[in-house]
């Protein structure tokens, strides 16, 4: 049996990408941020040039409440990626957030109840320091 590589060999988001390091530098200060168009409102996610509903090119970094509802999961039984081992089963989740069902996050989710996860299910943010320069996001259950 191969020897489970440590948490930092994971497949690691490259934090300092100008598109996306004000969302990297929230994970680390511990608040979900996501850009919201200065002229309509929306949020925009993923973050992009260009707002998709109005088009607007200036966008600022938006504290958002870090609560939503499951939108699909999968529990994964085995590892594919190196890194992971350690952690299987483990059930993954994409939320669609509170402030706008149309921002949906990939994430681990933590503290399912006996029932198991369903569609729609309440959660919220947490943070997991994985190096100094990197924090990720994950959900939890919420009663």
């Amino acid at each position: 049996m191969a020897e489970a590589r440590p948490i930092p060999d994971r497949h690691l988001p490259h934090v300092d990408d100008p598109a996306t390091a004000p969302f990297w530098a929230g994970c680390r200060a511990g608040e979900l941020r996501i850009p919201r168009c200065d002229t309509c409102g929306r949020l925009v996610w993923y973050p992009a040039a260009a707002c998709p509903d109005c088009g607007g090119e200036r966008h600022t970094w938006t504290r958002v409440s870090g609560r939503g509802r499951i939108f699909t999961w999968v529990r994964v039984h085995r590892a594919f990626l190196p890194g992971f081992g350690d952690r299987v089963p483990f059930v993954t989740v994409l939320v669609e957030l509170d402030e706008d069902p149309r921002v949906r996050l990939a994430s681990f989710l933590h503290g399912i109840p006996g029932g198991g996860p369903r569609i729609g299910m309440a959660v919220e943010v947490m943070f997991e320091r994985v190096t100094d320069q990197v924090t990720l996001p994950a959900f939890r259950c919420r009663p």
